[in-house]
């Protein structure tokens, strides 16, 4: 087993050097450092290694590279995937509105809302903390309802704890009313409610489902079809408008899909990708909530973004 002999800090901090005792045996090298460096996590060092963030005998190293007595280690600590989580960043993002208590934004497709595993930085909290440096007092920067990454539309982001809780009780008292616009698969005529519970997918982890979920939280979409027609070449298409008491995670997506109609471009939940549409046909299009300053009803709409506006396009309306 190496030895330590020597420990210095470079004249940099991101760095750390490491001699190892002259004589000691031959050993892996990420096994070295997670002793050397516990306060990492082991997987974390190897994936410093393969990034280059570490030299052995300044040259640099491999993973399974063996080290012994008299070698140099300088590694280059890195931040944790997570520290940028609540760090601002210019992220782009439309400000429909805003006051002392609230800002409604409208979220472009593609950008995540909250940071999470394999999205620690440029998403919209980090965008809105950029803007409005004031949100790190209130807790999750002042969001209280999500959009999915590839949806896009309206949020209303709390500006103080007083208005964050107004709001949250708001959305726990269904008062917040959320309409969507989306395109679906299939020829749907008749409206209607889906009220099923959504819960993690027993089998598939990163789905949301209807049937046999994981902790199911009640759910219910109210939908009305607006106009049916088909996408060349072949495919039938439905326009409709889902309106949401509840707001789980995926809720329209999964409600919609199990009325067998998936919404286009959503591959998760049986959807298709048809031409250039490369997401869920889903846009959060209107919102309105009361004020909790004057009690006002207040109200918002986003104009579809240019993928959708295009999509719905090129659609054969029927008569």
């Amino acid at each position: 087993m190496p030895d330590i002999d020597i420990e210095a800090e470079s004249e940099s901090t991101a760095s750390r050097e490491f001699e190892l005792a002259y004589g000691a045996a031959p050993e892996r090298l990420d096994k070295v450092l997670a002793r050397l460096i516990p306060e990492h996590s082991r997987s974390r060092l190897q994936a410093w290694i393969e990034e280059g963030h570490v030299l052995v005998n300044d040259k640099p190293a491999r993973v399974r590279q063996p080290v012994q007595g008299g070698d140099k280690l300088t590694v280059f600590e890195q931040q944790a995937p997570d520290a940028m989580a609540f760090v601002g960043e210019p992220v782009e993002f439309q400000v429909v509105a805003e006051s002392d208590d609230w800002i409604v934004v409208n979220k472009p497709a593609g950008l995540v809302t909250h940071p999470g595993a394999g999205n620690w930085s440029g998403t919209l909290l980090n965008g809105l903390l950029f803007r409005y440096p004031e949100l790190r007092q209130v807790a999750r920067a002042g969001i209280v309802h999500r959009l999915d990454k590839d949806t896009s539309g309206l949020l209303v982001i709390a500006r103080n704890e007083v208005a964050q809780t107004h709001l949250v009780r708001q959305l726990q008292a269904r008062t917040v009313s959320r309409e969507y616009l989306a395109l679906v698969h299939g020829q749907l005529h008749d409206s209607g409610t889906v009220d099923r519970p959504i819960g993690r997918d027993s089998r598939v982890p990163v789905r949301m489902a209807v049937e046999h979920p994981i902790a199911p939280k009640p759910a219910i979409t109210h939908y009305q079809p607006q106009r049916q027609g088909q996408l060349p070449p072949n495919a039938f298409v439905t326009e409709v408008v889902c309106r949401l008491e509840t707001g789980r995670t995926h809720q329209i997506r999964v409600h919609m899909a199990s009325l067998r109609h998936p919404l286009v471009g959503d591959v998760l939940y049986g959807g298709k990708r048809i031409a250039s549409i490369g997401r869920q046909l889903l846009h959060a299009r209107a919102l309105a909530f009361d004020d909790a300053a004057s009690g006002q009803r207040l109200a918002f709409h986003a104009d579809l973004p240019e993928d959708f506006s295009a999509a719905l396009e090129a659609v054969q309306w029927n008569a």
